[in-house]
């Protein structure tokens, strides 16, 4: 009866020990974020008007964040066009722009991944900006031939023998 009255306090023992750790590491990432931000005066922590979003620390005076140089914007590599910082400011929260310029789509695979990100991954309702994105999107990305190869078909198999 003792040995396991013992065992079930070395267990409830752990199991406080895993908790008290995993406690003391977050107040150190918390301690650690604070003492960042109180040696650099110039980052300002602010909470994007999109709903969803999260809070990011952005340097305040930080400049060139939007610029374009030779029709492309610098920081995300989109095409300087009608609807580019719409496209920057909605999709390049929760991805990357190149995630974004690989997948070519026509106007209906946009919408329906607009649609499938909506119901599966919390992307906010875009309003008036979605028809503007994917314009965006389809004028200066459109679906491309080249690339992958397309699905085989009609094709005469064979077995192989050994």
């Amino acid at each position: 009866m003792k040995k396991q009255n013992h065992d079930k306090l070395k267990k409830d023992f752990r199991s406080f020990y895993k908790v008290l750790m995993i406690a003391c590491a977050s107040i150190g990432v918390f301690v650690v974020a604070l003492m960042y931000l109180i040696k650099n005066p110039d980052v300002s922590i602010f909470k994007s008007s999109e709903p969803n979003s999260e809070i990011v620390a952005v340097p305040v005076e930080e400049e060139g964040l939007d610029k374009v140089e030779n029709g492309i914007h610098v920081r995300t590599g989109f095409v300087e066009a009608p609807g580019m910082m719409e496209t920057v400011q909605n999709c390049t929260n929760c991805h990357s722009a190149k995630l974004v310029i690989q997948n070519r789509m026509n106007k209906e695979r946009w919408k329906s991944t607009i649609k499938w990100m909506q119901e599966t991954q919390n992307l906010w309702d875009l309003g008036k900006n979605e028809d503007i994105i994917i314009d965006y999107l389809v004028t200066n990305y459109p679906p491309q031939k080249k690339g992958r190869r397309e699905v085989l078909s009609n094709i005469d198999w064979y077995e192989l023998k050994d």
